[in-house]
């Protein structure tokens, strides 16, 4: 319990300081908290303008909206296809179907450091439509993080799609459902609970994610992970700032989190036979 929730109260603790009460050598436990720092990260998306704030810079609303269409989106995908991938592979026989499935597991353990460099390579140079190039585009981002979940979503998913038995299928059959009526009336909502989990691990990894957003983006298109780093400079560090933009940037996952572990629950009894 500490490990877990330790960091987190010390950075809610650190982001209600001063940056002055932060490095003091007298620090302690006792302090008079303020929403300074809070104030300074959302100046731009404020009704108000903070007085203590000389300059806001108008960056953290721009890189909310970019985090948060490329995590939908790159959660979204994932899941429509590799749902759809996963039960082909599970219930359709044929020639390499063991080896698709062993080779969705192996690309997602493929670290995202060993794509960097080739990855920006074909972005930058090679793909590119017209005058526009895959890289410093949320499409450009949104498509790299969809081919790098959805191994993960195919891979989770089979799991729980070997466990609806074929008899509801087959029943379903009888009654005159078609292939889709049977996939989206009979096995979707028994794999629920699996799709809620891929769909945290999944937009959890987009949202949080560094190294390849830092390299694909540019000034318009800087997710929230970037700008935390861009608070700290060879001549001052933001700590105060930097802490509020680390909490400001665990409260959308957590929410998602919540909503997604319902349908962990509620998708364990749907989808049964009525008797």
């Amino acid at each position: 319990v500490v490990m877990s929730v330790g960091p987190s109260v010390l950075l809610l603790a650190t982001s209600l300081r001063l940056n002055v009460d932060i490095l003091s050598e007298t620090s302690s436990i006792f302090f008079m908290p303020t929403l300074r720092n809070y104030e300074t990260a959302l100046c731009d998306v404020l009704w108000y303008t903070p007085a203590h704030v000389g300059y806001c810079d108008p960056t953290f609303g721009r890189a909310l909206g970019n985090s948060l269409i490329i995590a939908l989106i790159s959660t979204g995908l994932p899941l429509v296809i590799g749902c759809m991938a996963a039960y082909a592979i599970v219930r359709f026989r044929f020639f390499g179907r063991d080896t698709v499935s062993l080779t969705t597991l192996l690309m997602r353990m493929v670290p995202p450091a060993v794509l960097l460099v080739p990855v920006f390579g074909i972005w930058t140079f090679q793909f590119c439509f017209g005058d526009e190039c895959a890289a410093g585009t949320l499409w450009g981002i949104i498509l790299i993080y969809v081919a790098m979940n959805l191994p993960f979503v195919i891979w989770i998913l089979q799991s729980f799609i070997v466990q609806v038995p074929r008899s509801l299928e087959e029943a379903a059959r009888v009654d005159g459902a078609g292939p889709f009526q049977v996939f989206f009336k009979v096995v979707l909502p028994l794999i629920k609970p699996g799709l809620a989990a891929a769909a945290i691990f999944t937009f959890r990894i987009a949202w949080n994610e560094y190294l390849l957003a830092s390299a694909l983006s540019d000034r318009n298109t800087k997710t929230v992970p970037i700008l935390i780093v861009n608070n700290m400079s060879e001549f001052n560090v933001e700590w105060g700032v930097i802490m509020a933009t680390g909490m400001l940037l665990a409260i959308p996952p957590i929410i998602f989190t919540l909503l997604a572990s319902r349908q962990i629950i509620t998708g364990m009894t749907a989808g049964a036979v009525k008797g």
